[in-house]
């Protein structure tokens, strides 16, 4: 079994606010990095893919929906806090649901429809750090 080796440079990652009846989708993750906690689905973009491609390709891998990507909504930047963690330059795009309904992969164990404005009423969940945020403004470029 050999480590995992840790790239020596910041990732690029995507990820979607998606909406759907005036709800946004949050899912939990059900590993490292993050383990637990509720966020947007998502990922890395791989080598000569498009933002757009790698969201729909990463939003497809891990819920099975079909979205149509709006705009962006902002970005966020993680940063390594202890050794051997990543370093990540996140994209968080605001999407509309197209089609199916969610089948989570094993990188989540949960997903939750959930309206914008009850984000703040969610305390017993725990959310990664910025979503709030991203989801506010993913809300405005989708017109909730």
């Amino acid at each position: 079994m050999s480590a995992v080796v840790q790239p020596q440079r910041p990732q690029i990652a995507v990820s979607a606010a998606i909406f759907r009846d005036g709800k946004v989708l949050l899912t939990r993750r059900a590993r490292s990095p993050a383990k637990g906690f509720y966020s947007l689905p998502g990922g890395r973009v791989e080598f000569g893919e498009s933002l757009h491609q790698a969201l729909k390709r990463e939003v497809d891998e891990e819920t099975g929906l079909t979205i149509e990507i709006i705009g962006l909504a902002g970005w966020r930047e993680v940063l390594p806090a202890t050794a051997g963690a990543g370093h990540y330059l996140i994209m968080s795009f605001a999407a509309r649901w197209a089609a199916r309904e969610p089948v989570l992969n094993d990188e989540l164990d949960d997903y939750r429809w959930i309206a914008p404005d009850a984000l703040a009423s969610l305390g017993d969940l725990k959310l990664t750090g910025g979503l709030e945020e991203v989801i506010q403004s993913a809300a405005r470029l989708i017109g909730h």
